[in-house]
């Protein structure tokens, strides 16, 4: 695996589902005992809220989306 330019590396499918991780989840790094750990951030909100926190301010500027596209959007599939 090799990072970018910007320093991004992806984490891989199979990691990410055996840590639970999902779409726009948060982690945290710390580097211990001369390794990096990265873990999920506890969410303070429910995943209900968060959804509505990232459509917040969005119904004007995708007016154009369908109604298979908002779904998947809500879904956390885009």
């Amino acid at each position: 695996m090799r990072l970018t330019s910007k320093g991004q590396v992806t984490i891989p499918q199979n990691i990410r589902e055996l840590a639970g991780l999902k779409p726009y989840d948060e982690v945290e790094f710390e580097y211990r005992n001369k390794q990096i750990v990265v873990r999920p951030v506890k969410r303070k909100t429910s995943p209900a809220e968060e959804a509505i926190a990232l459509l917040r301010g969005s119904a004007t500027s995708n007016l154009e989306l369908s109604a298979d596209e908002w779904l998947e959007m809500t879904r956390g599939e885009r």
